[in-house]
């Protein structure tokens, strides 16, 4: 009888190994046209790209593009119940772009992260923040406002920040599209590198 039940428990353990092994794990990235691949295809921009990385890694995760062009945070507050439907274990906040080059007030702006952030985690999901920065032209006080803003939200909320999306890709113009603002599919590339990383280091 007691060889009958360890073999029995070793046939069980055999299949829910595996099954474990094989869950998937979701990523969830709520941003703006720079996350949904403005001017590319989905499969160019940067959360199909870090996808990709993860897997040839060999770790079993998918990264669900929640970009919609044009959002702010207010936006992306409107959309957190519908990002988080897949049941996704992590949140990737990408917004607050379209916020500075509106010069929209940096306050509002913040308010609508920590919201973001409330849900994801009432949601069951752990958020992470990414930050943004807006060029000179938009004057000293308001650039170093903005910026701010972002590190700001992370330390009170305890979540992990990634100070700026376009590292090493703004202001450059072989990274860019012709206008200058959204970057192409090289762009991408580099930023995938900078996600891929601070992902690896939070999850």
């Amino acid at each position: 009888m007691k060889k009958l039940t360890l073999l029995t428990l070793f046939f069980c353990a055999s299949f829910v190994g595996p099954a474990i092994a094989s869950e998937t794990l979701k990523i969830v990235v709520l941003g703006d046209s720079l996350t949904e691949g403005y001017g590319l295809n989905k499969e160019q921009a940067f959360p199909f790209l870090v996808e990709k990385k993860f897997r040839e890694a060999g770790k079993n995760i998918e990264i669900i593009n929640a970009g919609v062009s044009g959002s702010t945070s207010a936006g992306g507050l409107s959309r957190v119940a519908w990002s988080l439907k897949s049941k996704p274990q992590y949140v990737l906040i990408a917004l607050g772009a379209n916020d500075g080059l509106r010069g929209l007030g940096v306050t509002a702006m913040k308010k609508n992260l920590v919201e973001i952030i409330q849900k994801v985690k009432a949601g069951g999901a752990k958020p992470l923040l990414i930050g943004m920065k807006m060029p000179p032209n938009y004057g000293v006080q308001y650039t170093k406002e903005f910026e701010g803003a972002f590190q700001k939200v992370a330390d009170e909320q305890k979540v992990p920040l990634l100070p700026f999306l376009l590292d090493r890709v703004a202001t450059n113009s072989k990274l860019n599209l012709p206008d200058g603002i959204h970057p192409n599919q090289e762009g991408h590339k580099t930023i995938a590198e900078t996600v891929f990383k601070f992902l690896e280091k939070n999850i």
